[in-house]
């Protein structure tokens, strides 16, 4: 059985067990989210079609896990008079898989969350923060409070850490956080004076 569910003003036709990214929603791998607006669902003939949304239609979904989608270039230039513009960004997206379809009011099971409960994975920490006080990797220009704080909650506390990036490491901490590879790569730099 299929479903049509509007998430992030958009549709997506699901089933269950499908995988699919969509725009960011609030929460952690392991957690059960609920998607009210079910526009349709069914199989073949015996399709049941919402107007706009089908009453007491659910579909649930365990969040596998949150990223960003690949880099999208926006160049614009103004011909003759030497004026060119580059942005980059990066969408905030949610990768789910789509647990039941509930149809009348139905309640999900409680048998299935428990046990996505059970199995959701902790946190683990990218780096192991080096023994002793940490250095005030603040000073670094582009790490303000909140990339402090986020930057030692993965366990990079150090100049010495950053200075010793490799460009692996680098593609771990734009893929987990919300930093670009151009501004990690920069603080390294920064890094590798300040740990002299």
């Amino acid at each position: 059985m299929f479903a049509v569910i509007k998430t992030g003003g958009k549709q997506y036709r699901v089933a269950a067990n499908d995988v699919i990214k969509i725009d960011k929603l609030d929460g952690n791998a392991g957690d059960i989210v609920e998607f009210g607006q079910v526009l349709a669902f069914g199989e073949g003939e015996s399709a049941t079609f919402g107007a706009p949304f089908v009453e007491g239609a659910t579909v649930t979904a365990e969040v596998l896990k949150q990223g960003r989608a690949a880099t999208v270039i926006a160049f614009k230039k103004r011909r003759r008079q030497n004026s060119r513009r580059k942005r980059g960004q990066r969408q905030h997206e949610t990768t789910v898989r789509i647990a039941e379809i509930l149809t009348g009011g139905a309640k999900p099971s409680k048998k299935a969350v428990e046990a996505k409960a059970e199995t959701a994975p902790a946190a683990v920490p990218l780096f192991t923060a080096p023994a002793g006080k940490g250095d005030d990797i603040e000073v670094i220009k582009g790490i303000g409070p909140v990339a402090a704080a986020q930057l030692k909650e993965q366990g990079i506390t150090t100049f010495a850490q950053i200075a010793a990036f490799t460009d692996e490491d680098i593609a771990r901490i734009d893929a987990a956080m919300p930093f670009s590879a151009e501004q990690i790569g920069d603080w390294r730099e920064q890094a590798k004076e300040l740990a002299k």
